[in-house]
């Protein structure tokens, strides 16, 4: 019936007034853009010197950057913080898997920073070849250092290469020592291949073991030995204190038939509790020891000065090798070739030489 009121009942639903968007859309544009804008290299520097914690991440997470616009910008802080730099004791630790090395560098970091010092640690992480992931878990390893306003801690993707490695690793260095920590250790991720990178880039190595195994010099590589400054063993404490100084005497005993090192010092074998604390300030004065001797008969500076050099000829390999493999031109080049050595009409060594004589007349012309 017209005129009638429809009746109301508990199912009707008022169709109200239309409602504003509730997210500001506008806000959140800006938002956007003021998160995708980076500091400029000038802002990072000044930040940086500032020992702005934020900053100095920020300008890390520049030098890691793949994108072409990044690295020229990276450049430009490196450049600025160059001036700043190498005023700091570069100390690499490695050791065989489960022996402590975060716990006993948590332990030494804090010994350090209650030593007047200010400490980064920069941990080589682990990238999966196939899913290019890592675990940048050392955070949450040292939870107290990491909470310390003294410390720095920075898990770095090695992305699968020893040239990340060089370049990322090496410029984080210099960035730390430019905001002002005196103390760089770098964590690498057990015995293997990225050992060599890391030896080549500190001034002091050391070596973390442990006792109790029964075979520990069969569980370690001899160039890895070789490298050492010093040996640690690791968790001696409890039930592991006599086997932790049978190992020491083993140990000492093994890098007496190593040559002599070209610093003059002698690598010494110690045993610590990274858990009790014992031991850590007898291996802390024994690379500060090792720092006052390499200072002074020259060695310091001319170990710094072939790693330079050493990084600056890996670095060259590293961008021709990107600019191969980058190419267009060239990577149909390397479909031809791996199909030539797949069907056995080339070697593997006549297939290279055939892509970088294509790769040098590509240049040339």
């Amino acid at each position: 019936m017209s005129g009638t009121k429809k009746k109301k009942t508990a199912l009707s639903v008022s169709e109200g007034i239309e409602q504003p968007d509730s997210i500001n859309q506008a806000a959140v544009h800006q938002r956007k853009q003021a998160k995708k804008k980076l500091p400029t290299p000038e802002e990072l520097f000044l930040g940086v010197r500032k020992g702005d914690i934020s900053m100095l991440g920020q300008a890390i997470t520049l030098v890691e950057s793949s994108l072409e616009n990044h690295q020229k910008a990276a450049q430009d802080l490196i450049s600025s913080c160059l001036p700043y730099s190498g005023n700091s004791f570069r100390v690499g630790i490695t050791g065989v898997p489960g022996a402590g090395k975060s716990t006993f560098i948590e332990a030494l970091g804090k010994h350090i920073i209650r030593q007047g010092g200010k400490l980064a640690v920069l941990a080589i992480d682990p990238s999966s070849e196939r899913s290019k992931g890592s675990i940048l878990g050392d955070k949450t390893r040292m939870e107290e250092l990491a909470a310390n306003p003294q410390a720095f801690i920075r898990p770095s993707p090695t992305g699968g290469t020893l040239g990340g490695v060089a370049r990322k690793t090496r410029e984080t260095i210099l960035l730390c020592e430019a905001a002002g920590f005196d103390t760089i250790i770098i964590e690498t991720v057990g015995v293997g291949q990225s050992e060599t990178a890391v030896h080549s880039m500190v001034d002091f190595f050391l070596l973390i073991m442990l006792a109790g195994a029964g075979d520990e010099l069969q569980g370690i590589k001899r160039g890895i030995m070789e490298m050492a400054d010093a040996i640690v063993i690791n968790k001696a404490d409890g039930n592991n204190v006599q086997k932790a100084r049978r190992a020491q005497a083993e140990f000492a005993n093994a890098l007496h038939l190593f040559p002599p090192s070209s610093s003059g010092w002698t690598p010494l074998v110690k045993t610590c509790s990274s858990l009790y604390h014992k031991g850590i300030s007898e291996v802390w004065e024994m690379a500060m020891d090792f720092h006052a001797n390499a200072s002074k008969n020259g060695f310091l500076v001319r170990k710094r000065q072939e790693q330079s050099s050493y990084w600056m000829h890996e670095t060259i390999r590293d961008g021709i090798y990107k600019q191969v493999f980058n190419d267009p031109a060239m990577k149909a080049e390397l479909q031809i070739h791996e199909k030539a050595i797949a069907e056995g009409r080339m070697t593997s060594f006549m297939a290279a030489a055939s892509i970088l004589n294509k790769y040098k007349s590509d240049d040339k012309s």
